[in-house]
């Protein structure tokens, strides 16, 4: 596995069981939350990653950018549907989107490139 796909899944997995550890009623139900919202329903689990991706971009959240493509990734969407994706969320974001576009195809090519 890539070293940047690596260390992100790590340290993510590490924080969110201290995080969880706390037992705060309201941050466990935000998780929840969470993980039930991208489970299919009427809309497929690859459609709601895109969404996902595309409104993390716009909020310029580099940790959620990573986690929407690397579960889309494992979701089989291609690098032409997720560059789509981020286009439209440049075009919604703005250019100061950018540098975050430039980290998400910097971290879809280390998930392409994770088990050479």
């Amino acid at each position: 596995m890539s070293d940047i796909v690596k260390e992100f899944n790590d340290y993510r997995s590490k924080m969110n069981d201290k995080i969880l550890a706390d037992n705060n009623k309201i941050i466990k139900r935000i998780f929840n939350l969470d993980t039930n919202a991208y489970q299919a329903g009427a809309l497929d689990v690859k459609t709601k990653e895109l969404l996902g991706l595309v409104a993390s971009a716009v909020l310029r959240c580099d940790d959620c950018i990573r986690y929407h493509l690397e579960t889309a990734y494992n979701e089989g969407l291609t690098k032409e549907e997720v560059s789509e994706a981020l286009g439209i969320a440049t075009l919604v974001g703005g250019t100061i989107v950018i540098p975050h576009l430039r980290r998400a195809y910097e971290y879809w090519e280390a998930l392409e490139n994770q088990n050479d």
